[in-house]
């Protein structure tokens, strides 16, 4: 980023993604035509990728959340799980990770009844084998991503 303004900026956004251009203004000491050029220059760069609602997952019936780390039956397949797994919504995220398992997804369903069945689907689909740590309580996530 070009500097610390640029950085405040981001910081701010991520806070709150629904952020009017005069609260940025306030908050950065600029102009709201400034801001504005430079919000555009951030989303233009990359640095900002997105807005998004953050959904409470109990609200829409999915209250239980797990991690399910994957691990390929056969060494010599193809590295392929993500796009296979792709289309399974109720995978919220896919990581590759270093360790015994290739990747680590986490995902929200609606029942104990969902998660078994969710997990077959993911063993069909990648021909893989999985490992599921349910999650009892989350005390905070989707944390804003302040810039170093």
């Amino acid at each position: 980023m070009e500097d610390a303004v640029d950085r405040q900026i981001v910081a701010e956004v991520s806070r709150d993604g629904r952020v009017t251009l005069a609260d940025l203004s306030a908050a950065v000491g600029l102009s709201v035509s400034a801001v504005q050029a430079r919000l555009k220059r951030l989303e233009a760069r990359g640095v900002i990728t997105g807005y998004r609602a953050t959904v409470d997952a109990e609200a829409v019936g999915r209250p239980l959340a797990a991690f399910i780390e994957i691990t390929p039956l056969d060494a010599a397949q193809p590295d392929t799980a993500p796009e296979l797994l792709e289309h399974l919504d109720a995978i919220e995220a896919c990581h590759s990770i270093a360790g015994d398992a290739a990747y680590m997804l986490f995902a929200r369903v609606a029942s104990p009844r969902a998660l078994e069945d969710l997990v077959r689907e993911i063993r069909l689909a990648a021909n893989v084998r999985t490992r599921t740590t349910v999650v009892l309580q989350t005390f905070f996530e989707h944390r804003p991503t302040v810039p170093a």
